[in-house]
């Protein structure tokens, strides 16, 4: 039979050592009871366990005897506030352990105390009372965008299609939460309305071609300012002018106005170069004119002053020898006028003797050199009558023995 069958008389817990269990209230312990040595009994445990637990709440259960019956009034009278109690202590354990909640890197939290702002919990472990504060996160460093393709009239009372991005980040997450319902549809009615009171106030033409750069600026200028008065707590990061274009009917037109202007553009750019190479040389050439000027005023100056000089010292050479005075302003004079011509002069007596040298092949030579006279010269251009007159005027002069070579061109 096995150690735990019913309706044995004596039953040995094989942990227990030889102990056994009665079927009366008081079970015994036979033999050696007292060397228990085995692990607890587990239905003995958990007996023991909602006893504890009916001895709470009020109630206890008759003894299982040796009688086979229990005394159901021998328990505790039952206490009606325990379990209500115990109830409450576990739901007030929930409800404290539902209040702790963690604060992302990226978020902050605005608190909310039966819809009232209390403060703005930054990156954490935090814990507030559930059900009674109200934590709602906000992303403080994602950059959220938003496009918008709008038609609509300019200044000059055309119509025009532009697409238009924004992105924007949250810089005051109390004002996003509280001060406007829809932050996200705010920003887009405060998009629209920036964006046809800046095109509103343009011409065409300039958002087609030059204007997008100021076209956006002016944007998100006017956009900022915007959601500033609405307090929505948003700051924008950049505006971008995606697209412009004209009406579908007459885009072709338009096209052909911005090729016009562009070519216009670049003729302008040609002549800019143009000029900027032609202006610098203009200038040079000036300047090297006007130096050339300054120069040729120098050495004229210099040159006059210097004969001014010059005729002063002779003037004051002449007062005190006239007569030396003219015989040297007439040889000088004879010698320059000479001194250019390949004729020999030679002024001889009767009684010498005639000697020529070949003076004009010596000077016909060294001219040869420089390459500024001709070599053909000969003897046969001394011209007679010279020679002759020559003669006469020595022979009426001061009777002079000086014979032979009297003068000749020199350079």
């Amino acid at each position: 039979m096995a150690w735990n069958e019913p309706g044995g008389g004596k039953q040995h817990d094989p942990w227990s050592g030889g102990g056994r269990r009665g079927g009366g209230g008081n079970g015994g312990n036979g033999g050696g009871g007292g060397n228990n040595q085995g692990p607890p009994d587990l239905d003995e445990a958990l007996k023991k366990f909602q006893d504890k637990l009916n001895g709470m709440l009020g109630g206890g259960r008759g003894k299982r005897g040796g009688d086979g019956g229990g005394n159901k009034g021998g328990g505790k009278p039952r206490n009606t506030f325990a379990l209500p109690g115990l109830l409450v202590v576990v739901a007030l354990a929930i409800w404290a352990a539902t209040g702790f909640y963690l604060v992302d890197q990226s978020e902050r939290g605005v608190v909310l105390r039966f819809g009232e702002y209390q403060e703005v919990v930054t990156p954490g472990l935090h814990w507030n009372p559930p059900l009674i504060d109200d934590v709602r996160m906000v992303n403080v460093t994602r950059v959220r965008s938003l496009t918008q393709t709008q038609s609509m009239l300019t200044r000059d009372e055309n119509i025009v299609e532009v697409e238009i991005s924004a992105q924007y980040q949250v810089a005051s997450p109390r004002d996003f939460v509280l001060n406007v319902r829809s932050p996200e549809l705010s920003i887009e009615n405060a998009l629209d309305s920036a964006l046809r009171h800046v095109v509103g106030g343009t011409d065409m033409i300039d958002i087609l071609t030059s204007g997008r750069e100021i076209l956006g600026s002016s944007v998100s200028s006017r956009l900022q300012s915007y959601l500033d008065s609405y307090g929505t707590g948003i700051s924008l990061q950049t505006i971008n002018i995606e697209s412009t274009s004209a009406p579908q009917p007459v885009i072709d037109a338009f096209d052909d106005v911005i090729r016009a202007r562009e070519d216009r553009q670049r003729t302008i750019n040609e002549g800019m170069a143009y000029a900027n190479a032609i202006i610098p040389a203009a200038q040079g050439q000036a300047q090297r004119l006007i130096e050339q000027g300054q120069g040729y005023r120098e050495s004229v100056v210099a040159e006059a002053q210097g004969q001014a000089n010059r005729f002063n010292s002779l003037l004051g050479e002449y007062q005190t020898s006239p007569q030396v005075m003219r015989e040297r302003l007439y040889l000088d004079a004879i010698s320059e006028v000479f001194g250019k011509t390949n004729k020999v002069l030679i002024d001889v007596s009767d009684s010498s003797p005639l000697m020529y040298l070949p003076l004009d092949q010596l000077r016909s030579g060294s001219s040869g050199q420089g390459g500024q006279r001709s070599s053909e010269s000969s003897s046969d251009d001394i011209d007679p009558q010279v020679i002759e007159r020559l003669r006469q005027q020595q022979q009426g002069g001061s009777g002079s023995s000086n014979s032979g070579i009297r003068r000749e061109g020199r350079q």
